[in-house]
């Protein structure tokens, strides 16, 4: 999710508050030390929860670097050195030496999940969209299987495009 730091006119500083909720971070704003659900971008704990405040969505494209640069040859990226994390943090998370790796593959969480489904397998990977106020998962494998997935959210009509190394 990408969202605008931009609230009723003032620009918010983000920091990760080290929380989770339902296995999903909770991020909290520098200013009013308010708890926001990354997910949702709506504040959960503290001066802003209950305001009504959300943090608007930007759109975003998830591709590969080959991809992008095919279509955008002009674009420049910062350099991952930047001394904060050691290079060994930004492991393909396939590499047995990622931080990610054991959780990737094992069955369990780390944390209990208290609601679970039967429609997915614990920990599936989805791609999640929401659209006035309506919210659709589609599970990243079979987007594997359909690289053109046409569907309507909330009223309007979408189209999904993924390429055979993903969305």
């Amino acid at each position: 999710m990408v969202y605008s730091r931009r609230v009723n006119g003032e620009v918010l500083e983000f920091g990760t508050s080290g929380m989770l909720y339902r296995s999903n971070k909770l991020m909290y704003d520098r200013g009013t030390k308010t708890l926001w659900h990354q997910f949702l971008g709506e504040p959960v704990v503290g001066p802003l929860d209950d305001s009504g405040v959300e943090l608007e969505l930007i759109p975003a494209t998830l591709t590969t670097w080959i991809d992008w640069l095919a279509l955008h040859p002009g674009t420049t990226v910062l350099n991952i050195m930047t001394g904060v994390y050691p290079i060994t943090s930004y492991s393909p998370e396939d590499d047995r030496q990622s931080i990610y790796f054991r959780y990737r593959n094992t069955p369990e969480t780390i944390f209990p999940v208290p609601e679970r489904t039967d429609a997915l397998e614990t920990k599936s990977q989805v791609l999640g969209l929401t659209l006035n106020g309506k919210s659709i998962a589609d599970p990243l494998e079979s987007l594997s299987q359909r690289l053109v997935i046409n569907d309507t959210l909330g009223g309007q009509d979408l189209v999904v495009i993924a390429t055979d190394q993903g969305v």
